[in-house]
C-alpha cells in the first residue's frame, strides 16, 4: 500500500499534464505553447513536466498520439460489424451518421488543425498522423467492403479507393467548412444525417452490383 499511493499520484500528475498541455497545445499551437503555462493550469511545477515529459517536443508527441489512440478506438467500433451486415442500406447509413458526428467533433478537428499547421516542423509526427488516423480508416473500410463484394453485395476492384470515396462523400462538406471557417462554424444533427444519408445514396448507386 505504501507505493500504490504516490504512484497514483504520479500517474494522476501524469494525466493532468496530458490534459493541460492538450487545452494549450490546441489553444495556442506549438510555437505558443510553453511548459510554464502548461505546469500553471495541471497545477503541478516546471520541474515535474519535464520529469515526465523530457521537453516540449516529447510533450507535444505523447498529445497527437493519446488523440491517434482515441481515434482508432472509435472508428474500430463503428466499421466493426459491417462486413456481417443482413442489411446494407441500413447499417451503412447508420455507419455514416456516426462517422460524420465523429470528424466534426471539435476536439478532433483541433487536433487535425494542430497536426497539419506543424507537418513540416514535425513531418513524422504528421505522417504517423495520416497512417494512423485517415490511412487506418480506410484499411479498416476496405476490409468490410472486400468482404461485402466476396458476398455480392458490393463491385468493387479497389476496395481502398472505395474507402476514400465513402468517406470523402461523408465528409468533405462539413469538415472542409469547418478547417476553414473554424470551429465556430455548427452544423446541426439533421444537417449532418443529410450528408451522411446522401453520401451513402451516392456511393451505393456506384458500387451497389447491377442485379441488387
Amino acid at each position: 500500500m505504501e507505493t500504490t499511493q504516490p504512484e497514483g499520484r504520479s500517474a494522476r500528475k501524469r494525466q493532468a499534464i496530458l490534459e493541460a498541455a492538450t487545452t494549450v497545445f490546441l489553444n495556442k499551437g506549438y510555437p505558443g505553447t510553453s511548459m510554464d503555462e502548461v505546469a500553471a493550469l495541471a497545477s503541478v511545477s516546471k520541474q515535474t513536466v519535464y520529469k515526465n515529459f523530457t521537453d516540449k517536443q516529447r510533450l507535444f508527441t505523447e498529445i497527437i498520439h493519446g488523440g491517434l489512440d482515441r481515434i482508432d478506438e472509435l472508428f474500430s467500433d463503428v466499421t466493426g460489424s459491417l462486413a456481417a451486415t443482413e442489411d446494407l442500406d441500413k447499417d451503412l447509413a447508420a455507419l455514416a451518421r456516426q462517422f460524420v458526428i465523429i470528424l466534426t467533433q471539435p476536439r478532433l478537428l483541433q487536433l487535425r488543425r494542430l497536426v497539419i499547421a506543424e507537418a513540416d516542423r514535425f513531418p513524422e509526427l504528421g505522417r504517423t498522423y495520416y497512417e494512423r488516423g485517415p490511412e487506418r480508416v480506410h484499411t479498416l473500410l476496405a476490409e468490410s467492403f472486400g468482404r461485402l463484394a466476396e458476398r455480392k453485395l458490393l463491385t468493387l476492384d479497389d476496395p481502398a479507393l472505395a474507402a476514400n470515396h465513402l468517406t470523402w462523400l461523408i465528409t468533405s462538406i462539413p469538415v472542409n467548412k469547418v478547417m476553414f471557417c473554424g470551429s465556430g462554424e455548427q452544423f446541426t444533427r439533421a444537417e449532418l444525417d443529410h450528408y451522411a444519408d446522401e453520401a451513402v445514396r451516392v456511393f451505393l448507386a456506384a458500387y451497389r452490383p447491377a442485379s441488387a
